[in-house]
């Protein structure tokens, strides 16, 4: 299995419409791009002074399915149109399960 992880947070200023946007075109991707196995998103329940907005958990089936879905172009539009708009900061990671 390979795990992609990433948070984002959020500028203050965004609108619970962007968000929602933001939201709804994450929901888009699992039914594009059959190479992702699991996705799991979320926000953030609040209980801790900064932390990020928005949690997602991708899991595929080695590093090559997750680089379809890297390079996706219905992933890019998701990065480009409804995510950099709203985004303060992003931290990524990738795990290998062995």
């Amino acid at each position: 299995m390979f795990r992609h992880i990433v948070l984002l947070t959020l500028v203050p200023d965004a609108t619970d419409e962007q968000r929602r946007f933001l939201l709804e075109g994450l929901a888009t991707l699992p039914p594009a791009i059959p190479e992702i196995d699991s996705y799991r998103y979320g926000t953030d329940a609040g209980l801790a002074d900064g932390n990020a907005t928005i949690g997602i958990v991708a899991d595929f089936a080695d590093q090559s399915a997750y680089e379809v879905y890297r390079d996706h172009p219905v992933h890019r539009a998701v990065i480009e149109e409804r995510i950099l708009p709203v985004l303060a900061g992003r931290t990524a990671m990738q795990i290998v399960d062995a």
